[in-house]
């Protein structure tokens, strides 16, 4: 099967809530994460799972199949900084096979390949970006 983008919605049963993602679906009800949920920390771009359709027809995730590849980072974005600032180090992640989005104008997540040859923290420090890090 080729794969393609699709949106699906999921149901998670823990939180009795619901959220629509883009995935790439790989098969009938298996599907890879093509960017960050906000909420979830598991699920992150690169992140495979199965499925099942539950009654309402919305998706069920019950097993994680592969974890991401990337190192997974999350940072409060500070007002005192502009976007630009912060376009430097996403657009340096880009280039190199990394992942950057923000969310709700103020949650920056940052999906860093393994092999990535920078150290985000000293990059940042050049930047002279001093970004509070969001942790589990």
């Amino acid at each position: 099967m080729e794969t393609k983008e699709v949106k699906i919605w999921i149901y998670d049963k823990r939180e009795k809530s619901t959220t629509t993602f883009y995935v790439e679906q790989l098969s009938y009800n298996t599907f890879r994460m093509t960017d960050n949920d906000i909420f979830n920390c598991s699920l992150t771009k690169g992140t495979e799972f199965k499925t099942r359709i539950n009654d309402d027809g919305h998706h069920e995730i019950i097993k994680i199949l592969k974890d991401s590849d990337f190192l997974t980072r999350r940072f409060f974005l500070s007002p005192q900084y502009k976007e630009s600032d912060y376009r430097v180090l996403g657009e340096e992640l880009t280039k190199r096979g990394g992942f950057w989005q923000i969310d709700f104008g103020g949650i920056a997540t940052v999906n860093i390949p393994k092999d990535f040859e920078f150290n985000i923290d000293q990059v940042m420090k050049e930047l002279g970006l001093n970004l509070t890090e969001i942790v589990d």
